[in-house]
């Protein structure tokens, strides 16, 4: 596997709307343990394909518990609301209060192409609808209530 370069925001790419996996492929197999490795890397719980630079509806999340893959995700239901810190590999050093639902169901794909659905509350709703979002050409920064925040450097 290998580590792929994060595109960071005013890159393009990140504003596009993502193209729906039609077919498993091996080279995407490979971009979904890339993604992973990338992620984990780079200390994210979620990663979009377009963030590294594939305009493909694929999401990597792992926020502790199972990671999941979804391919071609659609958000079923959402309930509730939560607010707090988001921040964004694309946007290196940065974070914001966002509001989202607190929860989440998500219909998609795994990596064997078997549908599936997925439900998730508090930080597993943050990350699906944050990493879909990607997959639409929309970041957090344009969810932010107020101003972006410096991420306080660890240790100081």
């Amino acid at each position: 596997m290998a580590i792929r370069n994060i595109r960071v925001l005013g890159d393009e790419i990140l504003t596009k709307r993502a193209k729906e996996v039609t077919v498993m492929t091996p080279k995407i197999k490979e971009l979904i343990g890339d993604m992973f490795d990338t992620m984990y890397e780079a200390n994210g719980v979620g990663l979009a394909a377009p963030q590294v630079g594939i305009r493909k509806r694929l999401v990597v999340i792992d926020c502790g518990d199972d990671p999941l893959v979804l391919i071609n995700p659609v958000i079923l239901e959402t309930s509730g609301e939560q607010s707090g810190q988001e921040g964004c590999l694309s946007v290196p050093g940065k974070v914001g209060i966002v509001t989202r639902p607190n929860y989440v169901k998500v219909k998609a794909y795994d990596e064997n192409m078997n549908e599936y659905t997925v439900e998730g509350q508090e930080l597993l709703a943050r990350c699906l609808c944050h990493e879909i979002e990607h997959l639409d050409g929309k970041m957090y920064v344009d969810r932010v209530e107020g101003e972006l925040m410096d991420v306080e450097s660890e240790g100081e």
